[in-house]
């Protein structure tokens, strides 16, 4: 009997491999990810490098090399840096948690809107981190900025960084939302609102929770240069990885 395996890929990947999707077969219901690391490496023979230090996505968490995934598991490769260019969709629906608090939108981003979810009336105090495109970085001047999200997981670890926040701060409440597509200068790429009771907490679970976002959450973005453009991924050092981040 033989098994289709079908594969997401994010960040330009689509272009280095052809397809935003790809499709393996095998003779086995499940391999672990080295495994599968090794058949993409095998069919995709001029891929190998790029395969090797990327990461894997099983049912939109993190899986480590010797995970063991089915071929009916949702399966995705992600690279912390990669090339290509992203694929336009205006017609990209929002991806929204179930209590609306965490969103991947393609539409612009207002503080307002995002602190209104956490202003509750037993807490004191809120905040909001907002991110903006700067126009020029170490002497370079960028044009504009293209994200791209793996959108559900991007959310369900949104999420978890909310939960984080709560069991290390009790009482807070947060909320998050990031743009995807173009994002020209000085235009709001991410929003981060934290309330709390009292305002000590809020300054604290703010700058954890931007961290947290650049370690775990799968969202790349481009920067475009008068003279050329380059993905940028994780910008936390070498080597990174997100599983062992997902402990921290």
């Amino acid at each position: 009997m033989t098994y289709t395996w079908t594969i997401q890929l994010f960040a330009g990947l689509s272009d280095r491999f052809g397809s935003p999707i790809i499709h393996i077969e095998t003779d086995t219901p499940s391999v672990t990810v080295s495994e599968l690391k090794q058949l993409l490496a095998a069919k995709f023979p001029e891929q190998a490098d790029l395969v090797r230090i990327s990461f894997v996505a099983c049912n939109q968490t993190y899986a480590s090399d010797d995970t063991i995934i089915q071929a009916s598991d949702e399966l995705a490769v992600l690279p912390p840096v990669s090339g290509g260019e992203p694929e336009e969709n205006e017609d990209t629906p929002d991806c929204t948690s179930a209590d609306g608090r965490y969103v991947i939108t393609k539409h612009p981003l207002t503080s307002d809107e995002v602190l209104a979810k956490v202003i509750v009336p037993e807490h004191g105090a809120s905040i909001a981190f907002v991110g903006t495109t700067r126009e020029w970085t170490q002497g370079q001047r960028t044009i504009r900025l293209e994200y791209e999200a793996y959108a559900p997981m991007a959310v369900r670890t949104m999420e978890q960084i909310g939960e984080e926040l709560a069991q290390r701060w009790p009482g807070t409440l947060t909320a998050i939302s990031h743009r995807i597509g173009v994002v020209d200068i000085a235009e709001t790429s991410v929003v981060i609102a934290v309330s709390s009771p009292h305002r000590d907490a809020c300054y604290d679970a703010s700058r954890y929770a931007i961290e947290r976002l650049k370690q775990i959450v799968p969202i790349w973005k481009k920067e475009i240069w008068e003279d050329g453009s380059e993905w940028k991924g994780h910008q936390q050092g070498s080597p990174w990885n997100p599983i062992q981040s997902l402990s921290n």
